[in-house]
């Protein structure tokens, strides 16, 4: 269920409205005091035309005070991350899929060709963009995914292309 300002606001009078308006704008103007302080320097009478009450509408039906929340709050220091290496494959992966059957495609985005990998088993893929799609160049390029796969202890046994490649 979604509150919204007009059902809020007609729990209240016009004048209980009002005067919420009336101690959320003095709450702007005042240094922007959290409402627990705010409603200490009301109750201690150092605060004339708003009540308890007053303030306590007004977080009801306008929320809390923005500028009171804005920048007493402080940042904590995050968890660090940890990145987990490919250096680190589990021999259980090396065991099952150590063999791999790489397919390769080329695939244009916005006519600028890209060369796409993907591996079977473990579903590891590549793009890399190229300049052109001379033989050579298309060469060089599966010649780096293939020692990419080698260094990590895998072996390619199959490339599967389609009829472009010929």
């Amino acid at each position: 269920m979604i509150n919204t300002l007009d059902s809020i606001k007609n729990k209240y009078t016009v004048k209980e409205y009002a005067n919420a308006r009336k101690a959320h704008f003095i709450q702007d103007i005042i240094v922007r005091l959290s409402t627990k302080d705010y409603i200490q320097y009301v109750e201690k009478g150092l605060i004339c035309p708003i009540t308890k009450q007053d303030i306590i509408r007004a977080e009801d039906i306008l929320g809390p005070n923005l500028g009171s929340l804005k920048g007493k709050t402080t940042r904590k220091t995050p968890v660090k991350v940890v990145l987990n290496t490919l250096d680190d494959l589990p021999d259980r992966l090396l065991k099952e899929h150590g063999n791999v059957t790489l397919v390769v495609d080329i695939m244009y985005i916005n006519k600028i060709p890209f060369v796409v990998t993907l591996s079977r088993a473990i579903s590891f893929g590549t793009i890399e963009m190229i300049k052109d799609e001379r033989k050579s160049t298309i060469i060089k390029l599966l010649e780096q995914v293939i020692n990419a796969y080698h260094g990590r202890g895998f072996k390619i046994r199959h490339v599967l292309l389609d009829r472009q490649f010929e």
